[in-house]
């Protein structure tokens, strides 16, 4: 199932089949899920810890990215469903609210003004 062929109506129903299968939405708060976000995107962060700016990655240390990198996806996903919001809005309204904030023409090439 590539990107090119899932939408994330396809993803969040994976994901929610995968919850309901193990009886889990009980344990699916969005206290619960804001946390383990956290703690997922903390393991991905992790792989980087000790690594130079421009390393490339081995097919290993790839694999465990793309583990770690699902894992942030997939309870994202969990907390879209458990909160009801619909993801594919709610990044097209904040890539607006940050396109008015980050204007291109004034921080293209750059992540502050006079930086």
């Amino acid at each position: 199932m590539p990107d090119e062929n899932t939408s994330l109506k396809d993803l969040r129903e994976l994901v929610a089949a995968f919850v309901a299968e193990r009886e889990w939405e009980r344990f699916h708060t969005p206290k619960n899920l804001a946390m383990s976000i956290a703690i997922e995107a903390a393991e991905l962060m992790e792989l980087f810890q000790w690594r130079g700016g421009e390393e490339p990655l081995g097919d290993a240390e790839r694999r465990e990215v793309q583990y770690e990198l699902a894992d942030v996806v997939i309870y994202c996903l969990a907390m879209a469903n458990a909160v009801g919001i619909d993801l594919a809005d709610a990044v097209r309204e904040k890539i607006g609210l940050n396109a008015r904030k980050y204007p291109a023409d004034r921080y293209r090439g750059r992540y502050r003004i006079g930086g």
